[in-house]
């Protein structure tokens, strides 16, 4: 091919090639969406090299990031086009400094626009404006790519000269290398530019409204909860004596209990929460409907209950997405995921006319064109056997007339001939020149011959529908043509209903909480909140001489015993007498007595409610958190904790919280050299040897803690923190008594946390907050059973935690805005790369 750019001049010592980063596991199709990936653009999934801005590596979801430098091989103006599958951009600079980055050409706006390989006309966007070269200067380009999981994934850049067709513009020594990567760390992101092309939107991304800008989940939404840990905490000596002491001995507590393994989880039970803390993923029950499960919402009780529509929405979208009907691109040649290494630096070579997408189109055409004809010549099969009926009575009818008119003396000859011209038409024998009715048209059609053609120039109405003229309209045989008459229903506008206000928490069921992933945390009613509150309320006051008084209800939590009684959690917002601002965060327990002596005769009175202190039941807010966190050659995450972990230490100032991390030995990063680089209040570091195994690199984690009346987290790399996540792990763990599995939210691909679409994690027990002397209790992680696999891990604890040992009970709410980072498994700790032949 012949290339319009050489570098025979150039004394570089890595020229041909340019560089290539690749971000896998990302959903979407437009370059905006690759831009909200967490790890744009500094720490792609892989890094490499490419010879030719030609690519098609055949996987999907994935972006490009392409860079490099241009040498011309002459002076003059050159036209820059793209063509690529999904959408696409071409930088160029105006020198060979990457800070003068300018976007030339591309391909979308929406993320729904595509072309084929070699197509560069489709699109006004694809072609640049001229743009002048000297062969004296080098140029920094830049190109950014993006493919879903639909369609040819494909990238190409071509440029024309005067005189000169689209050719493709880059060959080996058309291009120069801007960095030789691969001496560098994953974790080495210095020579890396950072471009307007990395970080700026395209206009047509630019929001156009302030409708853009609110959130896309209520969960997104503003709420005190999310800044409780904000407020100073009320002083504890002000608590004491306020209600009296009551031992703590709820129902559901079991210890010792035989059970079968991972039969645990099914003793955890769930919360209550007030005030509505938007945890129902309200943005994907479009997709979803669970929670309206066999709910009659409806205004006829006795019919139309509204469907599940959660798993046929699922299947459907799983049809369209094998299909792929919900867009019809030219093909779907997308590779299955058995093949699992990527050529992404393949030699992508072909010509206009012997694309694989337009030759596969035209059998498609091909086939459907066969179709076509199939079933026309059905429908002729079926109307030459009417023809036939048709004809057999006027055959009959033809010979009843000629009788008739035989014993007519007062015939005219003209009268005379009806019979014998009817009877000719009836045998197919029609007078030259004409052309009559659905018969003759059917005729020539199976005859393959004139008939065809002149039904042809009659016109399709005329010769399929006009069968009028002297055959049966004359014989009272008319064949009626008109449409039978439509009915558009009546629409009573004003029609009104009645309508009560419907509790579809109180509808909740079992299944719903235990299958449903969209539902979101039991809701308290105010009926069963706000009492509690005032009663608790007037028993501070009365302690403490009305000294402090109830800015608003932050929080409340239930966990319902309708055997010995219900315990609270309070957590308010109060103001003293100085007017300072106060949150209290207090367990206290409803307890229910029940009157056993009464004298014969007198009926046993209803049970009293109490409210009472557990004894032993309190949280400690100065309890140090240790995120234990395993990993093996996760460079990008590990960075990515690193920096959410500084976040958190900066948000908060909280001095009470150290991230532990044990590494299998990494090699794509000094793990050490980044933790002491950043500025985390506390860290510690592990080096282990062998291959990756969560719990014994958790127990690893566990062993550095000596301060067994410290709380252990057991965390994962992926997670993304809300800034109330240490304040909330300290409220819900309490020594003796409960551990805390939080429930976190998963993303879906292409989901990030300003924008979250998932579902929650309604059956994982990997995060959990527990004491260490409670853990200690419990026997610590079981790394006999689980050594070079993972998963069932968190549920054996559970058992262990919950049944045996322990006997502790788990809080079990779900989290705002802890969300667990989309990710596939490929490539990740023990898996490897399946080499191809290809």
């Amino acid at each position: 091919m012949l290339s319009l750019f050489h570098c025979h001049v150039l004394s570089l010592q890595y020229k041909g090639q340019v560089n290539l980063h690749i971000f896998e596991d990302w959903c979407g199709s437009s370059t905006a969406q690759l831009r909200k990936n967490l790890h744009y653009p500094l720490y792609p999934h892989s890094r490499t090299t490419v010879k030719k801005l030609a690519v098609s590596p055949r996987w999907t979801n994935y972006g490009l990031r392409i860079f490099g430098y241009l040498h011309p091989y002459t002076d003059g103006e050159f036209v820059f086009a793209v063509s690529s599958d999904d959408n696409s951009e071409f930088w160029l600079s105006r020198d060979d400094s990457p800070l003068n980055l300018q976007l030339l050409t591309w391909i979308g706006k929406t993320g729904m626009e595509w072309t084929a390989p070699g197509e560069f006309g489709k699109y006004a966007s694809q072609k640049s404006r001229p743009v002048r070269l000297s062969v004296q200067r080098m140029y920094f380009f830049e190109i950014v790519h993006k493919q879903n999981d639909r369609g040819t994934d494909h990238m190409e850049v071509a440029v024309s000269f005067p005189s000169l067709l689209f050719l493709l513009c880059v060959c080996m020594q058309a291009v120069v290398l801007s960095v030789y990567e691969s001496a560098l760390r994953m974790s080495d992101t210095t020579h890396i530019p950072q471009t307007a092309a990395s970080h700026t939107r395209t206009p047509s991304n630019q929001p156009d409204n302030q409708l853009s800008s609110q959130p896309v989940a209520d969960m997104r939404r503003v709420d005190p909860r999310d800044t409780l840990y904000q407020i100073p905490a009320l002083d504890s000596r002000y608590l004491r004596g306020v209600l009296p002491d009551c031992s703590y001995k709820p129902s559901y507590i079991i210890k010792g209990f035989p059970l079968l393994r991972y039969q645990g989880l099914q003793f955890v039970h769930m919360s209550y929460i007030y005030p509505n803390d938007y945890t129902r993923l309200t943005q994907m029950e479009t997709e979803n409907t669970c929670f309206y499960h066999n709910s009659p919402l409806d205004l006829d009780s006795t019919k139309n209950k509204v469907p599940n529509r959660g798993t046929e929405t699922r299947r459907e979208s799983s049809r369209q997405r094998r299909s792929g009907s919900s867009r019809p691109k030219s093909t779907q040649t997308k590779r299955g995921t058995s093949r699992t290494e990527l050529n992404w630096v393949k030699d992508f070579t072909f010509t206009t006319k012997t694309r694989p997408e337009y030759a596969n189109r035209q059998r498609q055409t091909s086939r459907a064109i066969q179709t076509s004809r199939e079933r026309q010549t059905s429908r002729e099969r079926k109307a030459s056997r009417q023809t036939s009926r048709r004809t057999s009575r006027q055959r009959r009818t033809s010979r009843q007339i000629s009788r008739q008119r035989q014993t007519t003396s007062s015939a005219t000859p003209a009268a005379r001939e009806a019979p014998a011209r009817s009877t000719a038409w009836s045998e197919g024998a029609l007078p030259p020149g004409e052309v009559r009715g659905r018969n003759h048209l059917v005729e020539g059609i199976e005859r393959g011959g004139e008939g065809e053609r002149k039904g042809e120039e009659m016109g399709v109405s005329e010769s399929l529908w006009s069968l009028g003229g002297d055959s049966e309209e004359e014989e009272g045989l008319a064949y009626d043509s008109t449409p039978p008459p439509v009915f558009d229903p009546e629409v009573n506008w004003a029609q009104t209903f009645q309508v009560t206000p419907v509790n579809l928490q109180a509808m909740r069921s079992d299944w719903i909480d235990l299958s449903c992933n969209v539902s979101g945390n039991l809701l308290l009613r105010p009926s069963d909140a706000l009492p509690v509150v005032k009663a608790f309320m007037d028993k501070l006051n009365h302690r403490h001489n009305r000294h402090f008084s109830l800015v608003r209800v932050l929080n409340v939590e239930r966990k319902v015993d309708g055997v010995q009684g219900s315990r609270y959690f309070l957590e308010l917002e109060l103001r003293d007498m100085t007017g300072q601002h106060l949150r209290l965060s207090h367990y206290i327990y409803a307890l229910i007595r029940h009157n056993r002596s009464r004298p014969r005769g007198v009926l046993r009175r209803a049970p009293e409610t109490l409210l009472c202190k557990p004894l032993g039941f309190h949280w400690n807010p100065t309890a140090t958190v240790h995120f234990i966190v395993p990993v093996k050659n996760q460079a990008r995450w590990v960075q990515q904790l690193i920096v959410d972990m500084e976040g958190l230490y900066q948000t908060t100032g909280d001095p009470y919280f150290n991230l532990i991390i044990t590494d299998y030995n990494s090699t794509d990063m000094d793990i050490e050299a980044a933790l002491k680089a950043s500025t985390l209040h506390r860290y510690q570091y592990v080096k282990l040897s062998g291959n990756f195994e969560r719990s014994a690199g958790l127990q690893a984690g566990i062993d550095l803690i000596n301060d067994e009346h410290s709380i252990v987290f057991l965390c994962d790399l992926h997670i993304h923190f809300p800034p109330s996540i240490i304040d909330s792990v300290r409220k819900h763990c309490v020594e003796g008594h409960m551990a805390f599995a939080p429930i976190v939210m998963r993303l879906d691909c292409g989901a990030t946390p300003k924008e979250p679409r998932g579902y929650w994690e309604v059956n994982g027990f990997g995060l959990l907050g527990i004491y260490k002397s409670d853990l200690d209790a419990a026997g610590g992680m079981n790394t006999h059973d689980f050594t070079d696999r993972w998963g069932g891990e968190d549920w054996e604890l559970l058992d262990r935690c919950v049944i045996l040992q322990s006997g502790l009970e788990v809080e079990r709410i779900y989290l705002r805005n802890f969300l667990h980072h989309y990710h596939s498994k490929r490539g990740m700790w023990n898996r490897r790369t399946q080499r191809s032949g290809t």
